[in-house]
């Protein structure tokens, strides 16, 4: 699936810097493709489902409360 999101360019020195306005997400190159580049990397890795390297343990706990 594929979505759209605002970016903005500005140069800082000799970097130029990709901004997402929509996740505050940001990325920088020495062109702007670059930079814009980069950004679209780093929102897909961002945005990207979660996946378990390993499968945890899951165990209830009981914890005794209120007790003065």
């Amino acid at each position: 699936m594929k979505r759209n999101f605002t970016a903005t360019l500005r140069q800082e020195g000799a970097w130029h810097v990709a901004q997402c306005l929509e996740l505050d997400i940001a990325s920088q190159g020495e062109t702007e493709e670059e930079a814009l580049t980069n950004l679209g990397e780093a929102l897909a890795l961002h945005l990207d489902e979660p996946r378990a390297t390993a499968v945890p343990k899951v165990r209830p706990v009981e914890v005794e409360v209120g007790t003065s």
